[in-house]
C-alpha cells in the first residue's frame, strides 16, 4: 500500500518544513512495525521548492490471513479471492489507515512544537494514492472529499486489464487530491474516508470506534451531506454504534448552529451524578472468574500457583471462606512485592496466619504443596516452554493432587480483536505460546484423563461469537479422592 503526500514553497518558507509537521526528517528512510507488517516513511524528492513524503505499508500476508479469519479483520467473503491471495497487500484500506494514524499520529492531532503556525494554517498540498478500493466508483469519491474543501478531487478508474480493454474498470481508482488545507485536515479525511471506501475493517469495530471516528471528524464530519453513509460504513454498519455516532454529531451540528459549546446543548445529565459503568478490566474479571470457581468448589486451602505479584493473593485475603492461601513463586523479587502489596509486616496476626508465600519452581514436585482443597494456576502454563509443561502437569496433578485446579490462559484466536497487537507476537513477551480454544480444551482433555480428573471450561470477559473470549478457563476436579498417583 502506497500514498505521497506534497507540498510547493520557496526559500523563505521552504517546502521541507513538511517534514517537521509530520515529524520525520527528509534526509531518513524510517520503518516502523504495525499490527499487519512494516509502515516505511521516505522522502522522494525534498527541496525548497517542492517536497513529497511517502507513506508505504509493507503487509505481511502470512498475519493477514491469520489474524483475518473473523468478519471485519480482512475475512469478509469479498475480501478474500484466496486465503493468500487477496488485494489487502496492495489497495489502500484501514490497514493503511492504520499504520497513517500510528506513524503521523503527532500531525494528526495538528500539533508541532517546533513550527505551530504552519500546523495551524493551510499549505497547498497533493496527495497521491496509487490503488484505493471504492465501492461506489469515483462519483462516491468525489461526493466524499468534494464538500471537504479540496479544489482537486480526480478519481481516475483503474483498469481490469490493460490488454483487455473490454473486461472494463475495476473497482479501484487513482486519487488525486490538491487544494489548501490544513495538513491535520487532510490526514484526518484519509484516515476516516479510505476505510468508508473500501467499505470494510480489517479489525474487529468496538465501542471506542465511535470516539476515533468524532476526533477525527472534528470540524468537517458533523456537516457534511454524506454523513450517514460515512457513519454506516466506519463502523462497518454495527448499527447501535452508528446510531450512537448520529446523535452525538447531531449534538455538534447543532451547538455548531446556535455558537455554543457541545456541553451547553447537552445538558440534560447532571455530570456529578453520571452512573455509566466503566469496562472491567480483564485481570479483574479473571479473578472474579478463579473466586467463582473455588467457591464453587468449596475450597478452603488454596494454593496460588505462579503467584507474581500477589493481586491474586490479595482478593483471596478479603474472603474469610479462604481459610489457608499460599503463594508460591519462582522469583524472589516477585514474592518481595507480594509481600509489600500485602503489608505481610504490619498484617495482624490472625489474618498472618492465613497466607504464606514461598518460593518454589512448578516444574519439580514439593511436598509441601499436598493436601490442599485447591490450585489455581493463573496465566502461568503459557510461560513454560512446552517440552518442560509435562513436569509442571505431574508436579500439581499428579504429586500435590488438589481436589480442584484452575487454569487460565489467553485464548490466541481473540488476539484479532487487539488492533495495537502487532502481527505474530503473542500477548506478553514473555509468552512461550498461546493456544487456540480446541488446543487448550484438548491438553486439558489429556492432562484430565492421565491424572484422574475431570475438565469444565468456563468463558473469561466478553465471549465473542466468532473468536471466543479473551481468556479461558479450565475447572479440574479430581474423579476419585481416594486413589492418589496417575492412572
Amino acid at each position: 500500500m502506497f500514498l505521497t503526500i506534497s507540498t510547493t514553497g520557496n526559500p523563505e518558507r521552504p517546502a521541507t518544513d513538511l517534514g517537521f509537521l509530520l515529524h520525520k526528517h527528509p534526509e531518513r528512510a524510517q520503518a516502523f512495525s504495525t499490527s499487519h507488517g512494516t509502515a516505511h516513511v521516505l522522502y522522494p524528492e525534498a527541496s525548497a521548492e517542492r517536497c513529497t513524503a511517502a507513506l508505504l505499508l509493507e503487509v505481511d500476508p502470512v498475519a493477514l490471513v491469520r489474524r483475518g479469519k473473523g468478519k471485519g479483520r480482512g475475512g469478509a467473503p469479498d475480501s478474500a479471492l484466496a486465503q493468500y491471495v487477496n488485494d489487502r497487500p496492495y489497495a489502500a484500506s484501514s490497514l493503511l489507515a492504520v499504520a497513517l494514524a500510528k506513524v503521523f499520529k503527532t500531525a494528526l492531532h495538528g500539533e508541532c512544537k517546533a513550527m505551530p503556525e504552519r500546523a495551524a494554517a493551510p499549505l497547498p498540498l497533493s496527495v497521491e494514492v496509487p490503488a484505493l478500493p471504492a465501492r461506489g466508483g469515483a462519483e462516491l469519491v468525489r461526493a466524499l472529499f468534494g464538500p471537504l474543501g479540496w479544489s482537486t478531487v480526480d478519481a481516475e478508474p483503474v483498469v481490469l486489464d490493460r490488454e483487455f480493454p473490454e473486461w472494463g474498470d475495476s473497482r479501484y481508482v487513482r486519487l488525486v487530491l490538491e487544494g489548501e488545507l490544513r495538513l491535520a485536515d487532510a490526514l484526518n479525511h484519509l484516515y476516516v474516508l479510505l476505510p468508508v471506501l473500501d467499505d470494510a475493517k480489517h479489525y474487529w469495530v468496538a465501542p471506542d470506534e465511535v470516539d476515533k471516528l468524532l476526533r477525527a471528524g472534528d470540524g468537517w464530519l458533523a456537516g457534511h451531506p454524506e454523513r450517514k453513509l460515512i457513519t454506516a460504513r466506519y463502523l462497518s454498519r454495527r448499527w447501535g454504534l452508528a446510531r450512537e455516532a448520529t446523535e452525538r454529531l447531531e449534538l455538534v451540528r447543532l451547538a455548531e448552529a446556535e455558537g455554543l459549546d457541545v456541553e451547553d446543548v447537552d445538558n440534560a445529565v447532571d455530570e456529578t451524578t453520571d452512573t455509566e459503568e466503566r469496562p472491567v478490566p480483564l485481570a479483574e474479571r479473571r479473578r472474579e472468574a478463579i473466586l467463582g470457581a473455588l467457591t464453587a468448589a468449596g475450597a478452603s486451602r488454596v494454593l496460588d500457583l505462579g503467584c507474581g505479584q500477589g493481586q491474586l493473593v490479595q482478593a483471596l485475603l478479603k474472603d474469610p471462606r479462604f481459610t489457608e492461601i499460599v503463594g508460591v513463586d519462582v522469583s524472589a523479587r516477585a514474592l518481595g512485592i507480594a509481600a509489600r502489596r500485602l503489608r505481610l509486616d504490619r498484617m495482624g496476626e490472625r489474618q498472618a496466619a492465613r497466607v504464606k508465600l514461598t518460593q518454589g519452581s512448578l516444574a519439580y514436585t514439593d511436598k509441601r504443596l499436598a493436601g490442599y482443597d485447591a490450585a489455581v494456576l493463573s496465566e502461568v502454563i503459557e510461560h513454560l516452554d512446552l517440552p518442560r509443561l509435562p513436569a509442571l502437569e505431574y508436579a500439581v496433578f499428579g504429586s500435590a493432587r488438589p481436589r480442584t485446579v484452575v487454569v487460565t490462559t489467553p485464548n490466541v484466536e481473540y488476539n484479532v480483536r487487539w488492533e495495537s497487537l502487532p502481527a505474530g507476537h503473542v500477548r506478553h513477551g514473555d509468552h512461550r505460546f498461546e493456544w487456540t480454544r480446541e488446543e487448550f480444551r484438548e491438553w486439558a482433555a489429556g492432562v484430565a484423563a492421565q491424572y484422574g480428573y475431570e475438565a469444565g471450561f468456563v468463558p473469561v470477559g466478553p465471549d465473542d461469537p466468532e473468536v471466543g473470549p479473551p481468556t479461558q478457563m479450565a475447572v479440574f476436579s479430581r474423579t476419585d479422592t481416594e486413589k492418589e498417583g496417575p492412572r
